[in-house]
């Protein structure tokens, strides 16, 4: 699996207007083109940043699926001006494959994420990634260059510390 960690730098007090459409517009029109929601997050430290990670059985599905959802699909078309809208960026993306099996989102109920140019140990990780090296084969959409590892643990911790939004908690 090709595993995507976005993170979107929002505009002051937009954050709960881009979960409302995404929560109930992107889900399930994107995992009908056969992208895989691994979870959607609140950054628990910046009430401007939105986490989430979604997955591809590989590159070519990866760019089959992003045409279908962007440029084919009615959900993007008719509300992603309004999603676009609430951002200040959202070109911090990395390429990612898993190590080992990704549990639900709703596994734990606040996790930290340590994003290291090494890998990191931690005593019980949930969701481990390496970088993955790989053109990206939808550039409409770009990626981070720099290869990052990332380790996912559940509970309060240094790095990245998510909640998972509510849609994602259902899952």
């Amino acid at each position: 699996m090709i595993v995507e960690l976005r993170q979107y730098t929002l505009k002051p007090g937009a954050r709960d207007t881009l979960v409302d459409i995404f929560e109930r517009h992107f889900i399930d029109t994107q995992e009908a083109v056969g992208i895989t929601l691994i979870g959607l997050f609140y950054d628990l430290d910046n009430p401007d940043k939105f986490v989430w990670l979604r997955g591809f059985p590989d590159m070519d599905s990866r760019k089959a699926s992003l045409i279908a959802f962007y440029e084919q699909g009615e959900a993007w078309k008719t509300h992603g001006r309004a999603a676009n809208a609430t951002m200040l960026d959202s070109d911090d993306v990395l390429l990612l494959e898993p190590i080992g099996d990704l549990p639900p989102a709703s596994a734990c109920g606040q996790y930290t994420a340590v994003i290291s140019p090494t890998p990191v140990d931690v005593a019980e990780p949930v969701m481990r990634f390496k970088p993955l090296a790989a053109q990206n084969t939808y550039p409409r959409l770009p990626v981070r260059e720099d290869q990052m590892f990332v380790t996912v643990f559940a509970g309060d911790g240094q790095g990245l510390r998510l909640k998972p939004t509510a849609a994602s908690a259902m899952r």
